[in-house]
């Protein structure tokens, strides 16, 4: 791995960081449309090159290491310090702003600032147009970051229900970094557990990503059940993010922020993983990442400890913190003071590590053995009892929520699971756009109040056979 830039005196880097976010911003105003076959457009962007820095589309190495394989609800904040960003910019997230990412759909590389195609009616020259801003109706606000605000809209070309985000351009800063990341990284991911884009609008005040509407996220949807969610709903939920990060790590991006509010969940119970603002692709040219990634409760102990050399690992403890969250509906490790609190909540549950349970853990900066309490492991039905009522669970979110990251399970390993032993086998032979929904007699169960207390028993079909 090499940094987009040399090492120099940090005012020279602010200085090129200041002049690549120009140049990778104006990038935006060079965009072709080409309407598909579904109604919306493609957005073509004409590849980036200065003399700077290779590019956004350098050619992405292969990972240096891929493993083998809340009723406690307070308030979730983010640390996401970006090292492309002002030491002080923090950004902040709410809820509704994860109706949101970014998919470019083809790329015109190689093509000289292509001019801008409108498509409209031939019967009618003044209807709406795809790529303008008068071609969507704002219904109402959803959420508001410090860099985006996020609209629930209407599509005036075809009446569907979007999500509009609204980012904010600074004249001297351009577009911002996160936006550009991803539509960097997304571009060419197609899949049916990754929300969509369907139009991008640049004007000289704001930077419109417009994306399907997806009504819900998984941490509202938890709030709304109480007491954990129906096994056979977390099943199906846990195999859809599963999918959705097999698809992204086998292309060598990581998400760095999974979290319940990044997880949308559609009326028929289609997870998607969305806002790709923090995420990164293990490529050149990047020398090292941030160890301030991933909201606290979900941040793994590595990185807690200052580890910057990671890989698909980090987003697989998210996974497990998320999985054991949905059984047992409380977060996994709530953290409620600093990072000290959060690592103690973790070794509470899986021990203290030392060099022969988490070998180099001790070359860690910010791991000091006298500052942590001495805890002997223990089995996680101690901590989460509802672990103990489905079957394979327990032992699956063991594999996840190791501390030692070489140890935790990929994504891909963890889908053969025998915990989704009882799914039908059409569920691994869909195609990446194909919904698990279009399996038979795959649906989002009804959650009742004493579904926490279903044994998770499901015949060959994935059906519940517990009455409840």
């Amino acid at each position: 791995m090499c940094d987009l830039m040399p090492s120099t005196q940090p005012t020279e880097k602010i200085g090129k960081m200041k002049k690549l976010r120009r140049t990778l911003s104006e990038s935006f105003s060079r965009i072709a449309f080409k309407k598909d076959d579904s109604g919306f457009d493609e957005i073509c962007v004409t590849k980036m090159s200065t003399r700077n820095c290779q590019g956004m589309d350098s050619v992405i190495k292969h990972l240096d290491t891929i493993p083998e394989d809340k009723k406690v609800r307070v308030q979730r904040t983010q640390s996401s310090f970006d090292p492309f960003e002002k030491p002080t910019n923090q950004v902040k997230r709410v809820h509704s702003e994860n109706n949101a990412c970014i998919n470019f759909k083809g790329s015109s590389a190689g093509k000289e600032s292509p001019k801008v195609r409108r498509h409209s009616s031939p019967s009618s020259p003044t209807s709406p147009k795809f790529g303008k801003a008068d071609s969507y109706e704002k219904l109402e606000k959803l959420g508001e970051g410090s860099y985006a605000t996020v609209y629930k809209g209407k599509s005036k070309v075809n009446g569907k229900l979007v999500a509009l985000k609204v980012i904010r351009l600074q004249e001297e800063e351009g577009t911002p970094f996160t936006a550009i990341r991803e539509a960097s990284l997304l571009k060419g991911l197609k899949h049916a557990n990754i929300v969509l884009l369907h139009d991008i609008i640049h004007t000289k005040e704001t930077l419109t990503l417009v994306f399907e509407y997806v009504h819900t996220d998984l941490c509202q949807y938890m709030d709304k059940h109480p007491g954990g969610l129906h096994p056979d709903n977390v099943k199906l939920f846990l195999f859809q993010l599963l999918r959705g990060l097999s698809y992204i790590h086998q292309r060598y991006i990581l998400h760095r922020d999974l979290k319940p509010q990044n997880l949308l969940i559609s009326d028929t119970g289609e997870l998607k993983l969305a806002d790709f603002g923090l995420a990164r692709a293990k490529s050149v040219p990047s020398h090292t990442y941030s160890n301030e990634v991933v909201t606290l409760w979900y941040r793994p102990p590595d990185v807690l400890l200052g580890s910057t050399d990671y890989s698909t690992c980090l987003d697989m403890w998210g996974v497990g913190c998320i999985f054991v969250e949905m059984i047992q509906g409380v977060a996994a490790f709530p953290g409620m003071k600093d990072i000290q609190d959060q690592l103690e909540r973790i070794f509470l549950v899986l021990g203290t590590p030392s060099e022969d349970t988490w070998p180099g853990v001790h070359s860690l900066p910010h791991f000091k053995p006298d500052r942590f309490t001495q805890y002997s492991s223990k089995k996680l039905r101690q901590a989460w009892n509802k672990l103990g009522y489905v079957n394979h669970a327990e032992e699956l979110a063991s594999k996840f929520l190791q501390c030692f990251p070489k140890n935790r399970l990929s994504a891909q390993a963890a889908l053969s699971h025998e915990y989704f032993s009882d799914l039908p086998p059409r569920l691994w032979e869909l195609p990446d756009m194909s919904s698990v929904f279009t399996v038979p007699n795959i649906k989002l169960l009804p959650e009742t109040e004493d579904s926490v207390r279903v044994c998770g028993k499901t015949n060959s079909k994935g059906l519940t056979n517990s009455k409840h």
